[in-house]
């Protein structure tokens, strides 16, 4: 499971590094790839296969099924860490994301989550409060 928030830097050659404690679930391979908001997805490889599962029993006659899947697929590449636990974030998805230098790592459970910093800082102020005032139950069956 990835929990917490870590504040790792991308390199002059965009690898960035793994949390430590991340390193373990992800030394076999990853996938990369588009998320919401303007973050980058980090699955590891198992994981990956099990969304993909569930995208193929989608309608592909349903457009927005379709245009998800495009989106999120075309801009998917898998990577193995290398022995210091660097993993290399291809150009299209940094630039995608807005990343230079400064990142920051959120564990989503399942997944990773990786922002540039500014953005998620950004993003954090906005929605933080609102998080606080929830008063109804947005998961059914969690709090």
């Amino acid at each position: 499971m990835f929990l917490g928030t870590h504040t790792p830097r991308l390199d002059d050659k965009g690898r960035l590094f793994l949390p430590a404690k991340f390193r373990d679930q992800l030394e076999r391979g990853l996938v990369v790839t588009r998320g919401q908001e303007r973050c980058l997805f980090v699955f590891p490889i198992a994981e990956f296969e099990q969304v993909t599962t569930a995208m193929r029993e989608a309608p592909t006659t349903n457009r927005n099924v379709r245009d998800f899947m495009r989106v999120f697929l075309s801009g998917a590449s898998d990577e193995v860490p290398d022995k210091q636990g660097r993993v290399t974030i291809p150009a299209h998805l940094r630039q995608y994301a807005g990343l230079t230098k400064d990142c920051t790592v959120i564990g989503q459970g399942s997944r990773i989550e990786v922002w540039d910093t500014d953005a998620w800082t950004t993003w954090l102020a906005e929605h933080e409060q609102a998080y606080s005032d929830t008063s109804e139950e947005v998961v059914p069956g969690l709090i």
